[in-house]
């Protein structure tokens, strides 16, 4: 073969490996700048819009993937963690658009960030009483109680004591909530759950007189059956009226005529009759 076909083909052979070279090296550069898959874990979406007071129900929640890098603090992975037990309902304490991911700060309850209006039976109202160690029952009325809630005020020429409220749960005491707590505790406020009429009367009457909680047995349900009570009712109560009397005792026939003695408490008077 001549010399110059030998050296044409070895030159084609070098410039054929020199653009597999380049072409190898494009391919690689091109595949480096793609961006990679990422990995995605679950996230608990609102399916629906979650309005702010509402109980958050499963049917309304759906999942959704987000970038593990990616995913919001407070985020739930799973329906079951959010909605819990039926005991463990939580409630929307912030509107939650669809498609928004649940957070724990926009939800009550275990998991979710704790508010007092949260717990409140619904059309219920939370008001606090002034409290001390003779109102507050010595500091043993606890959160999860029940007490009656009563008024010592005056009235006419008298005191009168008349009952408020009866039954009503006691929400915290002091800035405490915790159903749990067993330690007594002697507050300077009491916060107990009443309906709209009773909050406001329970308000006037921390204005006009003396407010007192009285504990009842865990398993009381028992209606007061008095309402009110004056000072005329406290002799009811055991006491004996305390009556004035004079005592007249007759002494023997005197030579001079009859001689009585009359005895006032502690002093005898004697007088003679004729």
């Amino acid at each position: 073969m001549p010399i110059r076909n030998v050296a044409t083909l070895a030159v084609a052979v070098f410039l054929g490996l020199i653009a597999v070279l380049l072409v190898r090296s494009y391919l690689a550069s091109a595949s480096a700048s793609q961006p990679t898959a990422k990995a995605t874990v679950p996230v608990v979406v609102a399916a629906s819009p979650i309005e702010r007071g509402k109980t958050v129900e499963a049917v309304q929640l759906k999942l959704a993937n987000y970038p593990a890098d990616a995913v919001p603090e407070g985020a739930f992975r799973t329906v079951a963690d959010l909605t819990g037990a039926p005991a463990d309902k939580r409630v929307a304490i912030r509107m939650i658009s669809a498609n928004e991911p649940v957070l724990a700060e926009k939800i009550s309850g275990p998991g979710g960030r704790q508010i007092l209006s949260a717990s409140l039976t619904e059309g219920m109202r939370a008001v606090s009483l002034r409290s001390n160690d003779v109102a507050g029952v010595a500091g043993f009325v606890l959160p999860g109680d029940r007490v009656d809630i009563l008024l010592t005020r005056a009235a006419g020429v008298g005191q009168v004591t008349q009952v408020l409220a009866e039954r009503v749960r006691v929400l915290g005491v002091d800035q405490t909530s915790d159903d749990a707590a067993d330690k007594p505790q002697v507050a300077r406020s009491v916060t107990v759950e009443v309906t709209p009429d009773q909050a406001q009367a329970i308000s006037l009457a921390q204005a006009v007189g003396q407010v007192s909680l009285s504990l009842r047995h865990v398993a009381d349900e028992t209606p007061l059956s008095k309402r009110a009570t004056t000072v005329a009712d406290l002799g009811v109560f055991g006491a004996r009226p305390v009556v004035a009397h004079a005592v007249i005792r007759r002494a023997p026939p005197a030579p001079s005529g009859q001689e009585v003695h009359v005895v006032r408490g502690v002093e005898t008077s004697g007088y003679r009759i004729p």
